[in-house]
Order: C-alpha cells, then structure tokens, then sequence
C-alpha cells in the first residue's frame, strides 16, 4: 500500500493528496512531523534515488539550515544521514511517498501521473 507523509502546512502535501484523492488511489497517510519515516524505509526511498541522500532533505526548510545541514551533510555517512533524518521529519523533503521500493519525494504531478495514476481506484 501507498504510504504518503505529509505536513498539514505544506502546499505541495496538500496538492499531493488532492491528487491522490482526484484519481481514486488508496493511500495510508502520516503526519511526518510526529511519525517520521523509518530508517528501514528511508533506505528504501535512498535506493530509490539511487543513494542521493540530499535527495531526501528539506534542503530549503528552517531546521535544515539551523543546524548547517548544507555543510555538514557532504561529511556525514549515509547511515548518520538516515537516523537524523528518522529523528526529525521537518529535515525530510514532502511530501514523501512510498510504495514497496518505488517512492517519490516532492511533488510534482507529471512524476506521479506516471508512478501512480496507472492504478487509480486501487
């Protein structure tokens, strides 16, 4: 099943769901702030994007340049990346979306008209 997380204030989540919603696809959806994902399923989503761990972050959001994250993550391994990640959702670009070992970060409609609408009405 198609796990989303998302944040209430985010326009690109809500445009997410609104999407979803439109086409009829079935979703789990979590609040990545109180329920961040998991390192297990980061790692999926990293090898999604064929391991670009900046790929996952909020690289424009208020915790990512409070704590430097622009600097510090080129010297942080994967694996530190992961659980700071999984420690914190604000630092997770959303919305996030997984399904099995597909997933997508962000939103952008043509991206998921192509993942997803194939199964609308799950």
């Amino acid at each position: 099943m198609l796990v989303l997380y998302t944040y209430s204030g985010c326009d690109s989540c809500r445009k997410a769901l609104s999407w979803l919603d439109s086409r009829g696809i079935v979703y789990e959806n979590k609040a990545i702030r109180e329920t961040p994902p998991r390192i297990e399923e980061l790692k999926r989503m990293l090898a999604a994007y064929d391991g670009n761990l900046r790929k996952l972050f909020n690289v424009s959001g208020r915790d990512y340049r409070a704590l430097g994250m622009k600097d510090r993550l080129p010297r942080m391994s994967a694996d530190e990346s992961l659980e700071l990640l999984a420690g914190n959702g604000n630092l997770i670009k959303r919305p996030f979306a997984l399904d099995g070992d597909e997933g997508r970060v962000g939103f952008k409609e043509a991206d998921w008209e192509e993942w997803l609408a194939p199964r609308g009405g799950e």
